[in-house]
């Protein structure tokens, strides 16, 4: 095995193997952060029905985007096999936690609920996860929920399946009765799923065990799971009927979204009434269960429920059982194909109604002969209100054309209030909008009290109801707003620091003698004039204390101000220990404004130090297009 994949992720340790690959702990040398590497076993990167399993695992799990989903960074092919790169959660699976027993039932439903956020984001991009359990979910060292693993994972409605007939995947002790019979799956299939995880962290073990997964797919199919507040009296009541109903055998009897199970467990933690009630558990039989002989579906060979040996009469009891069941499997099966009287016949579901409005898909699937249309709203920001999202079972599944079949529409986009990201840096502010369901674009503007990259505002702002899936602005500061020194020179130092005051910027003042500037005005400013400088940055007045006390006056030559501009001179003529006093003059040249045009005493003369030099700085004023005739006066010749 490579030591390191694509020139790029250096292997650290082995973490865990899985069902198809090893995974390990990688850090990647570009980024320099650790990731999780998953690489296909060498036996298996020659089976291409693997690794087609491999890359769509890769593909699914990469456009899965959220919060509470493991997200996927790169994917590729080396040493011989094939490999995925995933975000590295550094902390225990939920499977390990429950090592020590079951978990209090209000932590249980906080867990299950970020799971089903996550499920509810997969299935609204058309991936149903098919593998919900303990093992695949992940918390972090912050308690934050992740859910790993769509290797599994299959786009609904999709014909190239790569569960074969007469076989499943996913694990027994956690698929659903849909599952077990080796039926099309849904996104309630994965609820299912989540229940048992659910029923698990609050008892401390599942529903449903057994000596192999043939007779756990049996007891999934047939037996009602006993209720978990009489494994565990902790369980309080609520909670009860909430395991309970995404537990139901029937599909339609369960939670229809993995969005309907989290609000209810939502409401379960903060108190509220749960939409879900408690009800008499009836027989074991599931209306899913196909008709005929009960067999459940693993691997790739369909099997007969484990029979109970311990009496003798038994094996005579599911003789007539299945004799039963064999007579109402023919009678059932000759309605399908038309006999006995039925009129149904096997439809297969369009695609094509998928994005339509809901009044024509019904008429052209009452047109195909489909009987049992119904319609179910469902929140999207991506699909138009009123129009069709998708139907169960799927676009493409064949059923019989009087079997129910719902029809999922829009209505229109879930308002959900922006939240509240004012003072956050950028990035913070922006994984916080995207987890509330928002796309955010940001803008920066200039801010005197939010320190540079953290967020001044939102539009829409913090607590509006907004559109999931809708834009919001960001505005970011860029730091503090820039003002220019002005020109302070020869002004006494009172006006000065007021003009100073009223930009925003602070005043010191320090003292120095001048030969040309009088006692109490001021000689210079630190930084200069003509400086940008932030709002309450501090600015230095030097203010005159008259000539210097000396008897001996020292000369300095005048530098060439001539051609710079007045901030130049300025400079220049501070360097030879000169002042300057600066005033316009008119010019019509574009190019001479702001540029020194004489200056007085001339350059080379010899000066006492600290003598003032006249400067005349350029001031553009274009020339008059107005032409003025004036009349000759008496006597000048002309007619």
């Amino acid at each position: 095995m490579a030591n390191v994949y694509s020139d790029r992720y250096e292997i650290v340790r082995h973490i865990a193997r899985g069902g198809m690959a090893q995974v390990y702990l990688a850090r990647d040398l570009l980024l320099d952060r650790p990731v999780a590497l998953k690489v296909l076993f060498p036996e298996l990167s020659v089976d291409q029905s693997f690794v087609e399993r491999f890359r769509r695992e890769a593909k699914a799990a990469a456009n899965l985007s959220h919060p509470n989903i493991v997200s996927v960074y790169d994917w590729g092919q080396g040493d011989s096999t094939y490999y995925i790169v995933m975000e590295y959660v550094d902390g225990p699976t939920l499977s390990q936690l429950l090592r020590s027993g079951p978990l209090e039932p209000e932590r249980a439903a906080a867990i299950a609920a970020d799971v089903a956020a996550a499920l509810e984001f997969a299935h609204r991009r058309g991936v149903i996860h098919r593998d919900v359990k303990p093992g695949n979910v992940l918390i972090d060292e912050r308690g934050n929920v992740k859910v790993a693993d769509f290797g599994i994972a299959r786009a609904a409605g999709t014909s190239d399946n790569l569960t074969q007939t007469g076989s499943v995947m996913g694990t027994a002790t956690y698929f659903s009765p849909e599952q077990a019979q080796g039926y099309a799956v849904d996104p309630r299939s994965d609820v299912y799923s989540l229940g048992v995880v659910l029923y698990e962290m609050v008892t401390g073990q599942p529903p449903f065990s057994g000596d192999n997964p043939v007779s756990i797919a049996y007891k999934h199919v047939k037996e009602a799971p006993v209720r978990p507040s009489l494994v565990n009296p902790a369980v309080p009541a609520a909670l009860d009927a909430v395991i309970m109903k995404a537990l139901a055998k029937d599909p339609a009897e369960r939670y229809q979204s993995a969005e309907a199970l989290r609000s209810d467990l939502g409401r379960f933690t903060t108190g509220a009434p749960v939409t879900a009630v408690l009800t008499p558990v009836a027989g074991a039989t599931s209306v899913m269960a196909p008709v005929g002989p009960p067999t459940a579906v693993i691997g790739r060979t369909a099997v007969p429920p484990p029979e109970d040996r311990s009496r003798a009469g038994l094996y005579a009891l599911l003789a007539l059982i299945l004799l039963l069941l064999l007579g109402l499997g023919g009678y059932f099966g000759g309605r399908q194909f038309g006999l006995f009287g039925s009129s149904a016949k096997m439809l297969a579901i369009p695609g094509d109604i998928v994005h339509k409005p809901v009044s024509q898909a019904e008429s052209e699937l009452a047109n195909d002969g489909f009987t049992d249309v119904k319609t179910q709203q469902q929140q999207s920001s991506t699909v138009k209100a009123g129009y069709v999202i998708t139907s169960q079972p799927a676009p493409g599944t064949t059923i019989r054309s009087d079997s129910p079949l719902t029809l999922v529409v829009s209505a229109g986009p879930r308002m959900v209030a922006v939240p509240n990201v004012v003072g956050m840096p950028k990035d913070q502010a922006n994984q916080a909008l995207q987890a509330a369901g928002f796309v955010p674009t940001d803008t920066t503007a200039t801010s005197n009290t939010v320190n540079a990259g953290d967020v001044i505002s939102t539009n829409p702002a913090a607590g509006v109801p907004t559109a999931q899936g809708a834009h919001v602005q960001v505005v970011v500061s860029s730091g503090k707003q820039a003002v220019t020194i002005p020109s302070l020179v020869g002004e006494d130092a009172v006006s000065a620091a007021n003009k100073l005051g009223a930009l925003g910027l602070n005043v010191q003042q320090a003292n120095e003698a001048s030969t040309s500037v009088k006692s109490g005005d001021v000689t210079r400013t630190d930084p200069p004039a003509g400086t940008q400088v932030p709002v309450g940055s501090t600015v230095t007045l030097y203010v005159s204390t008259g000539p210097p006390p000396t008897t001996t006056t020292a000369m300095t030559t005048v530098p060439n101000v001539v051609g710079d501009t007045q901030s130049q001179a300025q400079s220049a003529l501070q360097a030879a220990g000169l002042q300057g006093s600066f005033s316009q003059v008119p010019v019509s040249d574009p190019t001479q404004d702001g540029i020194v045009q004489s200056q007085n005493p001339q350059a080379g003369a010899s000066v006492p130090q600290g003598s003032t030099v006249q400067v005349q700085v350029g001031s553009y004023q274009p020339l008059s297009t107005t032409t003025t005739t004036t009349a000759p006066g008496p006597g000048s010749g002309k007619p």
